[in-house]
């Protein structure tokens, strides 16, 4: 079979498509024929080594995917053969088949397709996560959402929407809002041409923003915590721009508000009943096009360097997933 192996850690471009053995599936373990890898922005950073997580080389990126059960091993009922299923793996998809534990799979609903199915993970449930059980985010509340015409962040825009909050969509360009808008917001801001902070709270009258959502950081990070509402919450989710803000402390206290880590992979992990009812509901509203409803870039597998590349570049609107 086919995988897209890390061999020496560097850029997207240092990526290969090598013949490997197919896979057998362990005790406990599912083989998945894989449709489509979903990427994040975290592949860019795990390829080259500066990911909290470090596999051994060599590895497959890819931390989610969608396919069909194709063999499962001893202690896993046979049923699962031939079913549509997701998956989250850590990584390792983006290749042609893949070793599965059981307990991980989704079931596909029907008519939802492989890339939205193979996407919905790690996004969506951080987004869900980070809105539900950390902000407890409220009907009426104003959410900010950084980054909004990225993967995380038009999920965040769409869920935040659901949830009932007054969604404000914060991005680099006009064209980024435009979908941005299309997704549900009810507000704008460019960031790349208007200042931020005032901007944030003239679109509250002054009262300043409930949530914010920001998996972004950078410099941009302290401008939109400055435009915080008393007793706010800001949601520290990622740092695509690359530099990790430092804080400063008085904002804090000033504000009232909280500042809130977002680490939807160890969420996941020790807290799986929750985590399994939050999996549930994405993909109920997917089912019904509430969520996920695009745009999602469709490439080759042999082209998963290109497509991380247009990830790390924030060149992405939406999703990006590379099918087999």
């Amino acid at each position: 079979m086919r995988a897209v192996l890390c061999t020496a850690h560097g850029p997207p471009e240092t990526l290969s498509v090598a013949d490997i053995a197919d896979p057998s599936a362990g005790a406990g373990e599912v083989v998945v024929d894989v449709a489509c890898a979903a990427l994040n922005f975290f592949d860019s950073l795990i390829i080259e080594n500066r990911y909290q997580f470090k596999p051994e080389l060599p590895f497959s990126p890819g931390a989610e995917c969608a396919g069909v059960v194709s063999a499962v091993g001893p202690g896993v009922d046979a049923a699962w053969v031939g079913r549509r299923v997701a998956a989250y793996v850590g990584w390792g998809a983006c290749r042609d088949k893949l070793a599965v534990k059981a307990d991980k799979l989704v079931a596909i609903p029907e008519g939802l397709p492989d890339e939205v199915a193979a996407g919905l993970m790690v996004t969506y449930g951080t987004s869900l996560h980070a809105l539900k059980n950390r902000a407890a985010l409220r009907k009426g509340e104003a959410l900010a959402v950084l980054g909004a015409a990225g993967g995380v962040g038009l999920a965040a825009v769409e869920i935040g929407r659901l949830m009932g909050a007054r969604v404000i969509a914060c991005a680099s360009s006009a064209d980024k809002l435009a979908v941005a808008r299309a997704h549900g917001a009810d507000e704008v801001v460019d960031y790349g041409s208007a200042d931020l902070k005032e901007t944030l709270r003239s679109l509250t009258g002054g009262a300043g923003i409930d949530v914010i959502y920001d998996p972004v950081g950078g410099a941009m990070a302290e401008t939109a915590l400055r435009a915080i509402a008393w007793k706010g919450r800001f949601l520290v989710v990622g740092f695509a721009a690359g530099d990790i803000p430092k804080i400063p402390l008085n904002l804090v206290l000033l504000k009232g508000c909280d500042v809130q880590g977002v680490f939807w992979g160890a969420f996941a992990e020790r807290e799986p009943a929750e985590h399994a009812a939050n999996v549930a509901t994405l993909f109920g509203w997917a089912a019904k096009g509430l969520i996920a409803r695009g745009p999602v870039h469709v490439l080759p597998l042999a082209r998963t360097g290109e497509a991380i590349r247009l990830i790390a570049e924030r060149k992405a609107t939406g999703k990006v997933v590379v099918r087999t």
